[in-house]
């Protein structure tokens, strides 16, 4: 065999010196943040460095008001540069503090000070809100509900050193000073389980003031917290706003404005608001002509948080690609993207031309507008002209998810430049990147990137487009991976599983969406529940946060717990959704995984999560205590679910990928189930039968066990059942089932077929962890301890994926030529890494590094 011949090269990113550097900051994940409610924030900095193997071995940290110091840490011989707790004096509400940080490492360079950084602490007690809630008393009595506004006009009389205004609603809000909108965020305060928590946001206002005087206007619509999310009134009947504007001067002193009954309301333009529905506006009542006083409402403040994670916000603007008539005659917008958000028209008529789009993801095979799948949504926004020339229209309180629009009310020919697609989805950081040489694959990943987009507004919907677009929690568990690959979710996933852990039941049962609704129980479904238990896990995996472990730590306790008291000499039997929308064509959405298989699966899997999280956290008790129930639950699955053959009872490909991906049986015998699962595959044409809970791992078991040939053999499969397929179909997001357009031209069950559902995108994770080989090891999550794995496949000739991580950029990027590999790899400051160079598809060669850029050079052997 000829000898192989490693060439090694160092690239090293040239700087006027060595010196190490910090190169960002983050307070709680975030950059200068406004308004916090942590009381021991965690600082995190990035460090650049001009040499290789750059670690730190010392940092120190200073906290001030600008007046004194709240903390100097001293120099602490240390290696973490990531979640470092606030160990200072008590954070005062209201307050901005500036921070900075200065690190030492291994080559024994100090560095200079980063630049300064600052955080701003809300609203920490219940005495510091002086605003009273306020309800309107206009008249209430239409059944459209239309929206009211609030108004208030008040004095600046000194100059403003600063002023912070504090807001939230029962409803959503969208506020106004001096007519021009507060903030960039939509749709606030926000989705929460609202009894228990509710946002606030914070808005520097200190450069919006006019002399005198200065108008506030806040408009409020029902939004999530009375409108119609399955049911009406979920959280109340009644609207009500709560605003609170501290305002000091550079004299020193102070100005409080704040809701009270002072205020005035009136009915706004707004004349329908719903979520599913659309939304309805009348530009003629654009100026109310009659005000009403408002009522004081006892509401309290109790349950009121800082908003934690990115408010929604517009991302992209989309101009359409065209504008056509269908067969039918009617006149269709196409924006070229299924996406998320509204679309904003410049529109002109006469006073009371109405102007209504619909909304809509496909065309039927006949090139018709298709809306059946929106089920009972009627996804319309209808625009009253006031006859005052043209206007730009959008909604405020509702939003869709579309690619196509259809126009009807214009009295003259659209115009492609009139229309907008702005794209709505929480304020989050793309994180990842990825790109082959397989243009369907790229795709693919553009799709589920756009899925998760559409998908992550304000909490992660199971999709955005039909009368649901809930937290279901199966949905988000199998994509949490990939989502933290392509964006940074740390706070968007924080906030949502304090509302899961809000609104878990006291025996520890779960709903199954998160927020619940007045019309859901909790209980338990395997699969779905146990998102308490896998989420938290693959954050801290991601994230390398043991402080929000801990936090998360006593709902993934009880839930599983929960299992255990509803489980029979260690069976959990569990009557649930097994593998959902597996491929089972005439034979219903369940598939045919035993669902008390699936359980039992699951139920081993929590536990292995909790005595890992136990481990970690010192729980030794813990530990052993679930150690040894793990032990049982696994004897009973083998006594219950493995046949004297070897064979599992659940003989489906989901059956032996949970078995094997959840370590269910003992080593020497998972060699059987591996070759038994390569039959399946085989027997349906290297195609896949799995669903939400089988599909996820398919890929990754594949690899572990040495199939790696076969996984690409199924990522690359271009006919149904595949992830291919839609792709071909010209989809531009995930879809929620395999055939959504079948391969006639049409369409799935309509009350359950959305073409924006990114469960099966959770194969994002394959791709970033082992085709491009990027992956954290347990012992030190977040990628302070770095894996490059790359497997090599798919007949593709390059591949390269980065990923932003809390230490810096990780990149892994592979080539292959005549049969030579090259792989280069950037590891960042303050990490090792252990880089596997592969030879062949089961060989390769390891080498421990620490940070730098590193070029390998290989002959490749196509073999496995």
């Amino acid at each position: 065999m000829k000898k192989l011949i490693l060439l090694l090269f160092l690239i090293t990113a040239k700087m006027a010196s060595g010196q190490s550097g910090i190169r960002k900051t983050l307070c709680e994940g975030r950059v200068n943040p406004v308004g916090i409610d942590a009381r021991r924030p965690g600082f995190t900095w990035l460090i650049k460095s001009g040499r290789n193997n750059t670690l730190q071995t010392a940092y120190q940290i200073q906290v001030t008001d600008k007046r004194q110091t709240a903390w100097n840490s001293g120099i602490v011989s240390s290696d973490s540069s990531v979640n470092v707790s606030y160990k200072g004096r008590p954070l005062r509400s209201g307050h901005r503090y500036f921070w900075r940080v200065r690190v030492w490492d291994n080559h024994r360079q100090q560095s200079a000070w980063s630049a300064p950084s600052y955080f701003q602490i809300g609203l920490l007690d219940i005495s510091d809100w002086q605003a009273r809630w306020i309800r309107a008393s206009c008249p209430d009595n239409d059944t459209l509900r239309p929206s009211p506004v609030f108004h208030k006009t008040f004095a600046v009389t000194k100059k403003v050193r600063s002023a912070f205004a504090y807001v939230t609603a029962h409803g959503l809000y969208e506020a106004k000073l001096n007519g021009v909108k507060i903030g960039d965020a939509y749709l606030t305060p926000g989705w929460t389980s609202y009894r228990h928590r509710l946002q606030y946001q914070v808005y520097d206002l200190t450069s919006q003031f006019k002399e005198s005087p200065n108008r506030l206007d806040i408009t409020l619509g029902s939004g999530w917290y009375r409108g119609q999310i399955q049911a009406l009134n979920n959280y109340g009947s009644h609207l009500a706003l709560l605003f609170q504007l501290n305002i000091t001067y550079t004299d020193g002193g102070k100005a409080f404005i704040g809701s009270d009954d002072s205020w005035q309301s009136a009915t706004s333009a707004t004349r329908y608001a719903e979520v599913y529905n659309g939304e309805t506006y009348d530009a003629r009542m654009a100026q109310p002509t009659k005000w009403y006083g408002v009522t004081i409402q006892p509401y309290g403040y109790d349950n009121l948080i800082a908003s934690e994670a990115g408010s929604v916000t517009a991302h992209k603007q989309l101009k359409p690609v065209r504008i056509f008539r269908t067969p039918k005659g009617e006149c269709v917008i196409d924006f070229g993207q299924n996406m998320v958000g509204w679309v904003a028209a410049r529109l002109k008529g006469r006073a009371g031309d109405s102007v209504k789009l619909s909304h809509a993801e496909v065309l039927d095979k006949d090139g018709n507008f298709y809306t059946a799948n929106l089920r009972a949504a009627k996804a319309q926004d209808i625009y009253i002209m006031d006859g005052k020339g043209p206007q730009v229209f959008r909604p405020h309180f509702s939003w869709q998810g579309f690619r196509y629009v259809k126009i009807e009310g214009l009295r003259t020919k659209p115009d492609l430049s009139d229309f907008t697609g702005i794209v709505l989805y929480s304020k989050l950081r793309q994180t990842g990147s990825f790109h082959c040489s397989n243009q369907l694959v790229n795709q693919l990943q553009h799709n589920i990137l756009w899925s998760q987009k559409g998908n992550f507004v304000d909490i992660p919907t199971d999709c955005p487009q039909r009368d649901e677009r809930l937290g279901w929690t199966a949905d988000a568990q199998v994509f949490s991976r990939t989502a933290a690959f392509n964006m940074d979710v740390r706070n968007f996933f924080s906030k949502w599983m304090k509302d899961a852990a809000a609104d878990q039941g006291q025996d520890g049962g779960l709903p199954l969406v998160i927020p619940t609704l007045r019309t859901l129980g909790t209980g338990g479904v395997a699969g779905w529940s146990d998102f308490m238990t896998i989420i938290p896990w693959n954050m801290y995996l991601a994230y390398g946060n043991k402080t929000r472990l801990t936090t998360e730590y006593p709902g993934m306790k009880k839930w599983v717990d929960y299992v255990r008291s509803q489980s029979v000499h260690d069976l959990w039997i569990n009557d649930g959704y097994a593998d959902w929308l597996s491929y089972n064509p005439g034979k219903g959405p369940y598939g045919t995984t035993d669902p008390n298989f699936v359980a039992q699966c699951y139920y081993a899997h929590s536990t292995q999560i909790l005595i890992n999280a136990a481990k970690v956290l010192g729980k030794m008790e813990d530990e052993a205590y679930y150690a040894a129930q793990l032990s049982n639950i696994k004897a009973a699955f083998y006594e219950t679910y493995v046949n004297p053959d070897g064979s599992l009872t659940a003989d489906t490909q989901t059956g032996y990928i949970l078995a094997l991906q959840f370590d269910l049986l003992p080593e020497p015998k998972r060699a059987q189930l591996v070759d038994s699962l390569v039959k399946k595959i085989h027997a349906f044409h290297d195609h896949l039968t799995t669903g939400f809970l089988g599909t996820p791992y398919i890929c990754d078991v594949l690899t572990r066990f040495g199939k790696s040939r076969l996984a690409y053999r199924l990522l690359l499969q271009k006919t149904y059942p595949s992830w291919l397929y839609p792709v071909t179909r010209g989809a531009t997001t995930i879809w929620e089932r395999w055939d959504g357009i079948k391969p006639d031209g049409s369409f799935e069950d309509p009350a359950m077929n959305s073409f924006n559902h990114y469960a099966y995108g959770a194969i994002g994770d394959w791709l970033y962890r082992s085709a491009a080989g990027i992956d954290t090891y347990d012992d030190n999550p977040g990628y302070k301890h770095i894996r490059i794995k790359p497997f090599i496949g798919g007949g593709m000739t390059h591949l390269e994926a980065s990923l932003q991580t809390s230490y810096g950029l990780v990149s892994s990027a592979w080539k292959l030529n005549n049969g030579r590999l090259q792989l280069k790899v950037i590891i960042p400051p303050n990490t090792t890494a252990d880089i596997y160079v592969p030879t062949s598809a089961k060989t390769f060669l390891k080498k421990n590094v620490g940070s730098g850029h590193y070029t390998y050079d290989v002959d490749y052997k196509h073999d496995e």
